[in-house]
C-alpha cells in the first residue's frame, strides 16, 4: 500500500515537472535566456530524482530509499555546477536574450509545475513518513520561487539590461547550492535516526 501511494506520487510529479520542462525547454531554443536555462537543467535535474525514489517504492526498502535521498541530493549539486558554468560563460560572452514575453511564460510554467510537483510530493511525504519525499518536495517548492526569477530576468532585460540574465543564473545556481545543503541534512539526519 505504501509503495504504490510513494509510486503513484513520485509518477504523477515527473509527468507534471517533465510537461513543464519540455515546454521551457521550446521558450529556451526561440529565446536563448540562461536565467531559464538554469532553471530547465535544474527541472530536468528534478524530474530525474524521481527515478531513484520510485525504484527505493518499488523495491519497498527503507535502505533503498535513503540511497534515492543521496541520488537526489547529487542531482540537485549537479545541476547547480551546471547552471553556473553557463552563467559565468554568458558573462564572459555575452549575448541578449529574446522573445521575452515568451520567457516570462515559460518562468509561469516553470513555477505552476514546481508547485502543483511539491504539493504532490509534501502531502505523500509526510502521509507515508518519507524523509525523501519530503526533501523532494521542500525541493520543488524552492524551485518553483527560482522559476520567478526567470520572470524578473525577463522583466529586467526588457528595461534595457542583459547583463541581468546571465547574474540571475547566477543568483539561480547559489540558491540551487543551498538547497543542496538543506536536501543532504534532511536526508543525512533521517540517515542516524534509523
Amino acid at each position: 500500500m505504501r509503495s504504490r501511494r510513494g509510486l503513484r506520487a513520485v509518477g504523477f510529479s515527473l509527468a507534471v515537472l517533465g510537461l513543464a520542462a519540455v515546454a521551457q525547454t521550446i521558450i529556451f531554443i526561440a529565446a536563448g535566456s540562461i536565467a531559464l536555462l538554469a532553471d530547465l537543467i535544474h527541472n530536468f535535474g528534478d524530474a530525474s530524482t524521481a527515478i531513484p525514489l520510485g525504484i527505493a517504492f518499488l523495491l519497498r526498502s527503507d535502505r533503498a530509499e535513503r540511497i534515492a535521498g543521496l541520488f537526489v541530493v547529487a542531482a540537485i549539486f549537479i545541476s547547480a555546477c551546471v547552471a553556473g558554468v553557463e552563467a559565468v560563460s554568458r558573462l564572459i560572452h555575452p549575448e541578449t536574450p529574446t522573445h521575452l514575453l515568451a520567457l516570462a511564460g515559460a518562468g509561469g510554467i516553470g513555477y505552476a509545475g514546481n508547485w502543483i510537483a511539491a504539493q504532490i510530493r509534501t502531502r505523500a511525504g509526510r502521509s507515508l513518513d518519507s524523509p525523501a519525499l519530503i526533501a523532494d518536495g521542500n525541493h520543488a517548492r524552492a524551485d518553483a520561487y527560482v522559476s520567478l526569477t526567470v520572470i524578473a530576468s525577463a522583466i529586467v532585460v526588457a528595461l534595457g539590461l542583459p547583463v541581468a540574465d546571465p547574474l540571475i543564473g547566477l543568483g539561480i545556481t547559489l540558491v540551487i547550492l543551498r538547497i543542496t545543503w538543506q536536501s543532504w541534512s534532511t536526508v543525512r539526519g533521517h540517515a542516524h535516526a534509523h
